[in-house]
C-alpha cells in the first residue's frame, strides 16, 4: 500500500515511510480518490494557560476538537483562504512527536459567521484515515509551524515513527476503575474495552464522580437492570445522567457557548462499591446513602438529596 512515491519538487527519495507515503496509499483506496493536493494537515498542542485552547486529553472529544479547529484567522498569510477538503488533525504527543488524532471534511466557510478577526468553516467528520486513529504516529519537524498542505515536501516527507497496535485495555478489576471523562467515552464504544463493558454490564453498585477541577464529588447508584455499565453509558452522551446538579452545571457552561459535554471534561469516575445482578434495590439504596452521608456529597458535593 505505501509503495515509494515521488513527491512534488523532490528528485531522490529515500526509502524509509513517510507521511506522503501513508497519505497517498489510504487516498487511493479512500473512495473518492483523496490526492495529497486534497488534503491540509493541522497539529494541535495543549496550552493549559490558555482558555480558547485545547487543554489536555479531556478536551480531544469530537464536538471540543470541531469548535477549536473551525475556528480560524481571518489572514489568508496565517490560514489558507480556500483550504483543502479533508483537514487531517495530529495532536502533539512530544516535542517532536504528533499523533493522529482523526480527519474532518470541510464544506467550506460559513460566510455568516465571520467577523474582524476570524473565518469558521464547517467541518463534519471524515471516515479517511480512521483505521490508523490515535495509531499513527510522525516526526513533526518544526513545533512553530502548526499547519501546512499535504502536497509540499516538508510535509509529504515527515518520518512516520510508529504504527502502534490497537492493542485490547485489560480490566483493572472494580477496585481499580478510575476513568476521566475522555476514557469514559472510549470505554463505551471502543473495541479496545470490550473487558470493560462484559465486567461493567453484570453489576449493580454505588459510583462517585469527582470534578477534578474544584474536588466536588457526587455519590450516584446503578440498580436493578441498568447496572454500571448502562447508567456509564448515559454520562458518556450527555455528561449529565440526568441528575440535578450536573444538569445545572450544563446550563452554567451553555453561557459560555461551550459544547453539551463540557462541563464533564474534568469529570472522574470510579467505584464505591459493586453488587451482583440479584441484589436488591434497597440494599443497594443503603449503600448509596451511606456514602453521601460519609462524602458529606449533600452538604459539599453535588448530590441533591
Amino acid at each position: 500500500m505505501f509503495a515509494a512515491t515521488a513527491f512534488p519538487e523532490e528528485p531522490a527519495f529515500s526509502s524509509a515511510l513517510m507521511l506522503g507515503h501513508v497519505l497517498t496509499g489510504m487516498g487511493a483506496d479512500y473512495d473518492p480518490t483523496v490526492r495529497l493536493e486534497d488534503i491540509h494537515i493541522v497539529r494541535h498542542s495543549f496550552r493549559p494557560g490558555d482558555p480558547d485552547a485545547l487543554h489536555g486529553p479531556e478536551d480531544l472529544s469530537e464536538d471540543r476538537v470541531v469548535a477549536y479547529t473551525r475556528e480560524q484567522d481571518i489572514s489568508p498569510r496565517r490560514f489558507p483562504s480556500d483550504p483543502p477538503r479533508y483537514w487531517v488533525i495530529l495532536i502533539a504527543d512530544g516535542q517532536r512527536r504528533s499523533r493522529l488524532w482523526g480527519t474532518f471534511e470541510n464544506h467550506g466557510e460559513i460566510v455568516a459567521e465571520r467577523t474582524e478577526s476570524n473565518r469558521y468553516f464547517e467541518l463534519r467528520p471524515s471516515r479517511f484515515l480512521t483505521a490508523l486513529n490515535d495509531r499513527l504516529v510522525i516526526e513533526w519537524d518544526n513545533p512553530r509551524s502548526w499547519h501546512r498542505s499535504a502536497n509540499s515536501v516538508t510535509a509529504a516527507r515527515m518520518p512516520v515513527l510508529e504504527i502502534a497496535d490497537r492493542d485490547k485495555v485489560p480490566f483493572p478489576g472494580f477496585d481499580g476503575v478510575l476513568l476521566p471523562y475522555h476514557q469514559l467515552r472510549d470505554m463505551v464504544d471502543d473495541p479496545r474495552y470490550v473487558d470493560w463493558r462484559t465486567a461493567l454490564a453484570e453489576v449493580q453498585g454505588i459510583y462517585l464522580i469527582t470534578d477534578s477541577s474544584n474536588g466536588k464529588q457526587y455519590v450516584g447508584k446503578a440498580d436493578g437492570s441498568e447496572r454500571i455499565l448502562g447508567r456509564w453509558t448515559t454520562y458518556a452522551r450527555d455528561g449529565h445522567g440526568g441528575n440535578v446538579a450536573l444538569r445545572e452545571l450544563v446550563r452554567d457552561s451553555a453561557a459560555g457557548e461551550v459544547t453539551k459535554t463540557d462541563h464533564a471534561r474534568n469529570f472522574v469516575f470510579s467505584l464505591l462499591r459493586v453488587f451482583g445482578p440479584s441484589t436488591p434495590s434497597s440494599e443497594v439504596n443503603l449503600a448509596e446513602s451511606h456514602y453521601k452521608a460519609a462524602l458529606m456529597t449533600r452538604e459539599f458535593g453535588l448530590n441533591r438529596n
